[in-house]
Formats: structure tokens, C-alpha cells, sequence
């Protein structure tokens, strides 16, 4: 007989997953967004705008404002 996982067995499973994620974002954006003036174009400029209109979208889900 198996046990259906609870909301707060979910919750803490997914928890660390999602920080794990965000610290390697974090590592990556530092690794592709350098500041060095010759390196930037306007593909770089485009990724940070889709970066934040992604983080636009996470923040209004964490805040309760999603669409």
C-alpha cells in the first residue's frame, strides 16, 4: 500500500530544488551578462530584457499577481 504525498511533503521536496535553481541562475547571469563594454550588442541586450520579463512574471506569481 503506497501513501499519497502531502502538500507540505511537496512543498519541502520542491523547496531547496527551486533554490538550488535560483543560485544557479545567479551563477550563470554572471557568466553570460559580462560587463565588458566590447562584449556588448544588442543580443545581449535582448537577453536581458527577456530575463526581465521572466523574473517580472516569477515575482508577480510569488506575489500573487499573476495573469
Amino acid at each position: 500500500m503506497s501513501t499519497q504525498p502531502t502538500a507540505l511533503d511537496t512543498y519541502l521536496q520542491r523547496l531547496p530544488m527551486i533554490l538550488d535553481k535560483i543560485e544557479a541562475l545567479r551563477q550563470l547571469a554572471d557568466n553570460h551578462f559580462v560587463h565588458d563594454p566590447d562584449a556588448i550588442n544588442w543580443g545581449r541586450v535582448g537577453d536581458l530584457g527577456r530575463v526581465d520579463q521572466g523574473l517580472d512574471d516569477l515575482l508577480a506569481i510569488f506575489d500573487g499577481q499573476a495573469k
